[in-house]
């Protein structure tokens, strides 16, 4: 029964529609998914029977998530499987945050020339602290909290 509930909240947080209801469908898309678990396009994954954490959104906590080298100064890359988006604002410095936009519980796709992009109804966010540059969204991407030792980031 959790398991089921646990379905619908994700295709509820990763459905994009015009209405703000809580109702879902099951319907099923597939992603490519790169060896950290980044992917390219829209879809949901399906459940592997990993724990998942609500505080990060899907992965459990210490679990490398990527490397520093996979993260470009000024821009950032988005995990879909863990609904996080992790920047590098400026050198050296690494934040995350959630990669479900605010506005309409859409997935992020993309980060470029310092904001992170929703796809959807276009609202833009700074990688710097997750706040709303442009577009409908009205609240911040909460921050997602992350480590870093040496070259590797993990959700902390």
């Amino acid at each position: 029964m959790a398991a089921a509930g646990a379905a619908g909240l994700t295709v509820a947080l990763t459905a994009c529609g015009g209405s703000d209801d809580d109702s879902s469908s099951s319907s099923g898309s597939s992603a490519s998914t790169d060896s950290n678990g980044a992917t390219d396009s829209a879809g949901s994954t399906g459940s592997t029977g990993s724990s998942e954490s609500a505080s990060t959104g899907g992965a459990a906590a210490g679990n490398a998530l990527t490397t520093t080298a996979e993260i470009p100064e000024g821009g950032g890359k988005v995990f879909e499987a863990e609904k996080v988006v992790v920047v590098q604002p400026t050198a050296g410095e690494y934040k995350a945050f959630s990669s479900v936009c605010t506005h309409a519980g859409c997935a992020v796709k993309s980060v470029a020339d310092g904001l992170i992009n929703c796809p959807c109804h276009q609202s833009n966010f700074s990688i710097t602290d997750g706040s709303v540059k442009s577009g409908p969204a009205k609240k911040p991407l909460p921050e997602v909290k992350i480590a870093v030792s040496g070259d590797s980031i993990t959700l902390a």
